[in-house]
């Protein structure tokens, strides 16, 4: 799109007008793995870069590349890299980035995915990766050396939402010309542009509120064309592609993402407030509350708190297990980001895993809840909370 549109035009036209046929309105699914060429020509054109030809759905696909497209311009980037999970986005994008004998720093606590990805697979790789607290980001500063690849950050952090400063962490890896990658799942573009404030790289779980719906998987890297580029190398050979169908659902999602993202963070704040006042519940976790210790950090970097909210009752794991069972509205589901609203208890789900000390380290306790605020009436979402914790 030639003009600078705002966010919510940007989700629904962005990156459409080029693939789809006269008089389609809707994208089509490019549904097939290989391309036809006229002739020997076309396929060494192909072979030169031309971007207008495609070989193989794993290389490329016309749907994917409009969603791809889309996403540059929701980020404010050069370029972006659709992959099938959001953990293909992440090792795609460090090893990338990233070869034996080199180091990464990633801030703590991270999805627990992301960190057994980064703490065990990469250390088998000779891949070392040193792992710091975001309250305390400047004990980086004597992590970075010369075999520093990429500086790795989750903000807001699964599942207690904490907030890592993102133009302080920029500030410190320009020091030693580090790139920054910001997992941007929980904000969403709509709550939070970090390229806009420094980073290099922004990484999604498409799965979660990009897709909105929680019928499909998906990863995002956005970022400067001449690194998504070497990336595509490293997806084609680890084989981490999104099939045209995920990307049309992806494409699909996005064109509401203002709409729902909107709604979620009114209903996120709802929540966390009432939550806050229970007293059943000893602590609850939301940046958008105005007694939160981070709230002043997160307001200076995003524009919405989102529709996560984590929250622990007195009683610990049989506590937590009672109340998510007797929900009737919150589904009891890990993911996160759709229209209806989950609730998930993170030591059995993301944090599973994790041995005392690392559940110490990421402040995770057996009594914490976490929820993802759907697009349901925000008073039934409190009226379930309210019956569920009567039962503890």
């Amino acid at each position: 799109m030639e003009r600078k549109y705002r966010l919510s035009t940007l989700a629904i036209h962005a990156g459409e007008e080029e693939f789809s046929p006269p008089g389609a309105v809707t994208t089509p699914i490019y549904q097939t793995s290989t391309f036809a060429f006229r002739n020997t020509a076309e396929v060494i054109e192909y072979q030169k870069g031309d971007p207008s030809k495609y070989l193989y759905t794993r290389y490329g696909n016309p749907t994917v590349a409009v969603v791809e497209k889309k996403m540059a311009a929701l980020e404010g980037g050069e370029a972006a890299l659709v992959v099938s999970s959001g953990m293909a986005a992440v090792s795609t994008l460090a090893l990338t980035l990233a070869s034996s004998g080199e180091e990464i720093i990633s801030t703590e606590p991270v999805y627990g995915g992301t960190f057994h990805l980064f703490k065990d697979t990469f250390a088998r790789l000779g891949i070392k990766v040193h792992f710091v607290d975001p309250g305390r980001i400047d004990e980086a500063k004597g992590l970075l050396n010369d075999n520093t690849r990429l500086f790795f950050c989750e903000t807001p952090t699964n599942p207690n939402l904490k907030v890592a400063d993102i133009r302080r962490i920029v500030e410190i890896a320009r020091e030693s010309e580090v790139p920054v990658a910001i997992d941007n799942t929980f904000a969403t573009p709509y709550n939070q542009s970090p390229l806009s404030l420094g980073a290099d790289f922004v990484v999604h779980s498409g799965t979660k509120y990009l897709g909105g719906h929680s019928d499909l998987v998906a990863g995002v890297i956005v970022g400067p064309k001449k690194v998504t580029d070497r990336a595509i190398e490293t997806m084609k050979m680890m084989g981490g592609c999104i099939d045209p169908f995920g990307a049309f659902l992806l494409l699909r999602g996005l064109k509401t993402l203002a709409v729902r993202v909107d709604r979620q963070n009114k209903n996120g704040m709802k929540v966390a407030e009432f939550l806050s006042a229970h007293d059943k519940v000893s602590r609850v976790f939301y940046p958008g509350l105005t007694g939160s210790a981070q709230h002043d950090l997160a307001k200076s970097q995003m524009r919405g708190f989102g529709g996560m909210v984590c929250f622990e009752v007195r009683g610990g794991l049989e506590s937590a297990g009672k109340v998510a069972d007797s929900l009737k509205v919150f589904i009891n589901a890990t993911s996160l980001g759709g229209v209806e609203s989950l609730a998930c208890l993170p030591v059995l789900t993301s944090h599973w895993g994790f041995d005392e000390e690392e559940l110490k380290r990421a402040d995770v306790t057996p009594g914490m809840v976490r929820l993802s605020c759907g697009i349901e009436d925000e008073q039934d979402l409190l009226e379930d909370l309210e019956q569920a914790l009567k039962n503890i």
